[in-house]
């Protein structure tokens, strides 16, 4: 038996590679499948099983496009209705894959269709739990999602989970394997771990949903506590999910087209297409197009993209690093944006020797922004979460989350210079960016974030453990 996790970081995503005895069972494969084909084929194995663990919201699985190309069945738990042919597995139902056997264990809470799949080795004994969106490693999966699909409120589908953790987790033994769809930064959950990989009994301990004293109540209230609204473009991927979507092949052919400056330019104003430029910040900062949105590969590129972008049918031209425009076309079909019109021939420096209009962010270093707010007040804005912020932040900062910044934009000064910061770097240009596509140009862009501004001195208030908040 093999067992192979396969994780993908800017999703924080983790799909399963399972073989016995030359036959394999994927577990909510990414969208790109010929990865999983060429294991099985290094194996010397056939692909037999598709195990979805739910309709998921944050990416598009890969599921319609490995059936098609291998044959292999689409499986998904109880309750489950996509459009496409697929075993609806009943409750405790058992798929033999070589000499191993896959157990469906409903487990509804997230949605109601979610499903763990219980790994038994060929001794016929407890290996492994892929849990999907149920259990996470130190969170549980958030039950407001799915409560759009019919009368359940969150707090219904909260207290089915709690049940489902209870009736179908908890008793399992302690060393079986928790092998979990997400990973700390996920938007499915509110605090997972940083580790991908863990024991129960380990979870057990430290996972406050599992706790043994916990009446049903107590772990709704938890379990709803301090829930963001989820990213726009959720809905969009649920339902390419259960109703199928477009060959990525047609897509990667369709966004990878080459388009000289001027084709471009007119491919831009005829489409109503966002210019999207995935360079690094600092590129993005020394020049750009104007009007065009930096989200960099670099970062959590497709969460972001999906969270600022939200519709997944908004044309989108590229403006990317040289040799990594499929790169690009690939991650945003990921979460489902499939709408990639072609990308800059050339990159950013063949619009500059074509002599086309370009913009940049102004940008000082931290040192200088401390002499600047020691000489005169002036305005801050901290594009950071919420949580980051009151975990510690420069005293007169206003806090202006990147996720919610369109709710923010009255509060930014029409004339006067104003200063944007975030953790690192990356999400304060991202948030450049947009103000700047929305004739906001009177900002000026601190390198290197917070981490950098700790480093000068300037006043900050005092740190709360962000665990606490």
């Amino acid at each position: 038996m093999k067992v192979e996790q396969i994780y993908t970081g800017c999703l924080a995503q983790g799909a399963y590679y399972i073989e016995s005895n030359g036959e394999v069972a994927i577990i909510d494969p990414l969208r790109e499948v010929l990865p999983y084909i060429n294991k099985a084929k290094s194996d010397n194995a056939k692909i037999k099983y598709i195990f979805e663990t739910h309709f998921h919201a944050d990416f598009v699985s890969g599921h319609v496009t490995l059936a098609k190309e291998t044959g292999a069945d689409i499986i998904y738990g109880p309750k489950a209705n996509p459009s496409f042919e697929a075993i609806i597995a009943k409750d405790n139902q058992e798929f033999k894959l070589g000499d191993v056997t896959i157990i469906a264990l409903h487990t509804p809470g997230h949605t109601m269709e979610s499903t763990t799949y219980l790994l038994k080795d060929s001794n016929g004994i407890d290996y492994a739990i892929f849990s999907g969106d149920t259990l996470f490693l130190g969170d549980v999966g958030r039950p407001d999602l799915a409560q759009k699909m019919g009368e359940l409120t969150e707090r219904d589908l909260a207290g089915y989970l709690y049940d489902s953790l209870r009736e179908k987790i908890i008793p399992l033994a302690d060393d079986v394997i928790v092998y979990p769809a997400h990973g700390a930064g996920s938007a499915c959950g509110k605090n997972m771990m940083k580790e991908t990989v863990d024991t129960l009994g380990n979870q057990k301990k430290v996972n406050y949903a599992l706790r043994k004293d916990m009446t049903k109540e107590e772990f709704i209230e938890e379990v709803i506590d301090g829930l963001l609204p989820p990213p726009q473009y959720f809905p969009l991927n649920v339902k390419m999910n259960k109703e199928g979507y477009e060959d990525i092949k047609t897509v990667l052919e369709r966004g990878t087209r080459a388009l000289s400056p001027k084709a471009f330019e007119a491919a831009a104003n005829e489409t109503g297409a966002i210019v999207l430029d995935v360079r690094h910040q600092d590129d993005f900062a020394k020049g750009h197009i104007p009007r065009s949105i930096f989200i960099g590969l670099d970062g959590s590129f497709a969460p972001w993209v999906g969270a600022l972008i939200a519709d997944v049918k908004q044309p989108i031209l590229l403006v990317a690093p040289v040799g990594l425009e499929e790169e690009a076309v690939t991650r945003l079909s990921r979460v489902g944006f499939d709408g990639t019109l072609g990308y800059l021939d050339g990159g950013f420096e063949a619009w500059k020797k074509a002599a086309m209009e370009y913009d940049t962010v102004s940008q000082v270093d931290a040192s200088e922004l401390k002499k600047i707010i020691e000489s005169e007040k002036a305005p801050v804005f901290d594009v950071r979460k919420e949580s980051e912020y009151l975990s510690e932040h420069i005293l007169e900062a206003v806090n202006t989350p990147l996720d919610f910044l369109n709710d923010h934009l009255a509060e930014f000064p029409e004339n006067k210079i104003f200063y944007v910061h975030c953790a690192g770097g990356y999400r304060s240009m991202i948030a450049s960016s947009i103000l700047k596509s929305r004739g906001i140009h009177n900002l000026i862009d601190v390198k290197d974030g917070f981490k950098a501004i700790q480093e000068t001195g300037i006043q900050v208030s005092e740190f709360i453990c962000p665990t606490t908040l």
